[in-house]
């Protein structure tokens, strides 16, 4: 009885409400790009809020033990912060495969959805979830899914915008995952797996020109070939 009082509590103190994960995950993507030191306007920037509301939910976080708030400097996660943001993380890529090898939706339309689904506070679930989907190690834009145990792996890869003439590359994953450009990758026939041949570097403008599976040449431009990662 003790034991499950016990067990309980410690899950009420670990749910977080939807915004509180937005954050947690949003100041771990703005780490992983770089940042040393997350600044409240960057977050606020991402999550399109005022600074004054970005700066109430950091000193909760902070409370909370899931980050180290100096105010006027910026932020950091925790460990447990850590723990807490590739839970997150794992949940959002794991059900986007689902949508996408389950349920047929296309790689440009899993996103909004997936964010509603990895709020989701059951571990059982996701467990039988990567178990149903045969422990997938990366998601339908290429991206890794965490391990059960907050591991994650990233392969040898590089942008296309780095191969020279009649280099080639296999499709790994996007750096962008907004729609209308994986919408535009769509048109270009460029997906995940594809292999890519570049036949021509454009001086003016850094556009290349590429042949898909050596059949189809399509321009593509400095953008977007700065946006797409290849096998290295």
């Amino acid at each position: 009885m003790i034991a499950h009082q016990l067990l309980l509590t410690d899950n009420r103190r670990n749910v977080h409400s939807y915004t509180e994960e937005n954050y947690i995950k949003t100041i771990y993507k703005l780490s992983a790009d770089g940042a040393e030191v997350v600044n409240t306007n960057s977050i606020a920037e991402v999550l399109q809020t005022k600074a004054a509301s970005v700066s109430d939910m950091l000193k909760k976080l902070s409370n909370k033990n899931i980050i180290h708030y100096v105010k006027y400097r910026g932020v950091t996660l925790t460990s447990e912060g850590q723990i807490k943001a590739l839970q997150i993380i794992r949940k959002h890529r794991l059900w986007e495969v689902f949508l996408v090898n389950k349920l047929n939706f296309s790689w440009d339309e899993v996103h909004d959805i997936a964010e509603q689904m990895e709020h989701i506070q059951s571990p059982l679930l996701i467990k039988r979830l990567d178990e149903f989907l045969g422990y997938p190690t990366q998601d339908p834009h290429g991206d890794p899914i965490p391990t059960e145990t907050g591991e994650i792996k990233h392969g040898r890869q590089r942008l296309a915008a780095e191969l020279e003439i009649n280099e080639s590359g296999v499709v790994v994953g996007v750096r962008d995952t907004k729609p209308s450009f994986l919408q535009h990758l769509n048109k270009l026939g460029i997906f995940l797996g594809a292999q890519i041949k570049v036949k021509e570097k454009v001086e003016y403008d850094k556009s290349l020109e590429v042949s898909i599976e050596d059949n189809k040449s399509v321009l593509i431009s400095a953008e977007v070939s700065k946006n797409i990662y290849v096998s290295a």
